[in-house]
């Protein structure tokens, strides 16, 4: 059980520190030396934070959870799945906070998302290539309520904060009219929103009231895509 926590958590220099140095020693060797340090600059930070994350985030989406646990919780292993992947570098050298549905089974399910590096700050909020199904579903939304799609993803407070983004398809997939209003869209293999922030900001005292002012305006998205993939918003 984590120690109470002020309502807003912050990041610590000594976290970026840490992880500009993990990036410059990115071995088993090294690792191993500091790992006291990674303990606590970042794994307690993290978690620190995940866990004063729990009650505005289920104000916000009450079926998503934020879990402060070292395994199987709401932070990103560190150790790189290195196994069908040319980089062998054993290491990530980024925070990865994903508070996933309550439903959801990995990392391609309905998820809000902080990202900590030293020379990148993001806020994520969506669904990263989502499985074969999910992804059908949310094709076929999209095609069948054009107007409900552009109300969720041309919310004024969405547009404020976030941009869509990743890969799209070269040409429109199977199914579906290559003529339809919103093919761009239907032509997406992930459904992300990402809000670019500057590195330092995680040290601020404001910055998880940023990540939860934009969390809320995901809101209109977020139900977009759960009813898409039918889990409850």
């Amino acid at each position: 059980m984590l120690m109470p926590v002020p309502r807003y958590a912050t990041f610590e220099p000594e976290t970026l520190a840490f992880l500009e140095e993990l990036a410059a020693n990115n071995n088993r060797e090294w690792f191993k030396e500091h790992k006291t340090r990674y303990e606590e600059h970042v794994l307690d930070v993290a978690l620190r934070f995940i866990q004063s994350m729990q009650d505005p985030l289920h104000e916000i989406a009450p079926h998503f959870v934020a879990q402060p646990t070292r395994i199987g919780g709401s932070l990103m292993r560190v150790y790189r799945d290195t196994r069908f992947s040319k980089n062998k570098l054993p290491y990530k050298t980024n925070i990865g906070i994903q508070f996933r549905h309550e439903q959801a089974k990995d990392v391609h399910s309905p998820g809000y998302y902080v990202h900590i590096a030293p020379e990148q700050v993001f806020i994520g909020v969506g669904m990263w290539r989502p499985e074969s199904d999910a992804l059908r579903g949310i094709r076929e939304r999209i095609a069948a309520k054009p107007a409900a799609w552009r109300r969720a993803v041309g919310d004024k407070g969405f547009r404020r904060h976030f941009k869509l983004g990743g890969e799209s398809l070269t040409r429109p997939p199977r199914g579906f009219d290559k003529d339809h209003e919103q093919i761009e869209d239907i032509k997406r293999k992930s459904f992300m929103g990402v809000k670019e922030l500057r590195p330092d900001e995680p040290l601020g005292a404001q910055f998880q009231k940023k990540v939860e002012t934009a969390f809320k305006a995901a809101t209109p998205f977020m139900r977009f895509l759960c009813q898409s993939v039918g889990v409850p918003f």
